[in-house]
Order: C-alpha cells, then structure tokens, then sequence
C-alpha cells in the first residue's frame, strides 16, 4: 500500500457539490481516491461556490437544479467538506485577480465567478482546484501560474472528478 503524501488543501466547485449530492460516481471516486493518497485532505468549498449553491437551491432554474443544490450541500457537509470565508480585504484582492484572468483571456470575460472562483482558490492555497467546467479545465497552466505568480500566489491544478478518479484511483 502507498504511504500518504503530505495533506493538500482542494477546492472544490458548486458543479461538483451538485454531483455530489446527485451521488455521481466520478465525484464520490474522486473524493475516495484523494482520501485514499492523502493524509487527511482538506477539502473546501471556496466563497463563491458556496454563493452560487445557496442561490441555485434557492432560486434555480428548475425543481431538480434546485434539489441537487440542497442534496450537494448536506452531502458535502456529511463528507466534511467546509466552506471557507475571507477576509474583508481578500476579496479586493480576488476581484483584482479575476479580472486579470478574464483579461489576460484565460478564462471568458463573461465568466466572472468562475474567475472568482480560481482566484479565491488560488489565494487560500488550494492545490487543486475540482471543478466540470470544460473552460476552466481549458485554461493555459504555464499561462495561469505566470498571471497567479505576478499577484504572488502558487498556480493549482484544475481537473475534473473523472480525472483524479481515472488517472490516480488506487485499487
């Protein structure tokens, strides 16, 4: 059996909360598979992911977008995985942050929480950034860590539940 690497902070997505509580299979993988090659990762749902579930079980396009948001909070809750806040003067920083990534054209102008949501990952030091969205999977790494590097802070990773769970599952 592997011994355990040193344990990550990853950030996840309101995509993959969602899944959660659909009980998806890649995200439950993917949870196991992290458990399973870390010592005790800190899982975390960032500000905005968090303000994007409570609005989506609030007011959702449809009855059932609205129950996975509701089922993916008490299931990420019952996973012990936590949002986290930041401080006042954080979220000056990540508007900064975002707004260079959606103009240095890594991530859609029109995609402004997802830029937040990169931002905030980055700022709180997660690693890994969990999430379905095919533009944030299509972001320029080298490109990111440069624009990250500039505003001080580490690159993360950003990968789908399907690819942890397939390139890194231990059996």
């Amino acid at each position: 059996m592997p011994t355990a690497s040193a344990s990550p902070l990853v950030a996840v997505d309101a995509n993959v909360v969602m899944d959660l509580g659909g009980e998806a299979e890649s995200v439950l993988d993917a949870l196991a598979t992290l458990r399973q090659r870390f010592c005790s990762p800190r899982i975390v749902i960032p500000p905005t992911a968090k303000l994007e579930l409570i609005h989506i079980a609030r007011a959702g396009d449809t009855v059932k977008e609205r129950n996975l948001a509701t089922k993916g909070i008490v299931a990420a809750r019952r996973s012990g995985i936590i949002p986290v806040n930041l401080m006042p003067v954080a979220h000056g920083i990540v508007e900064r942050v975002a707004e260079k990534l959606r103009s240095a054209n890594l991530i859609p102008t029109s995609e402004v929480n997802d830029s937040q949501l990169v931002a905030e990952s980055a700022l709180i030091g997660a690693r890994l950034l969990l999430s379905s969205d095919e533009h944030l999977r299509g972001v320029d790494f080298e490109r990111l860590t440069i624009e990250l590097q500039n505003f001080d802070l580490a690159a993360l990773v950003i990968a789908t539940p399907r690819e942890v769970a397939r390139k890194f599952f231990v059996r």
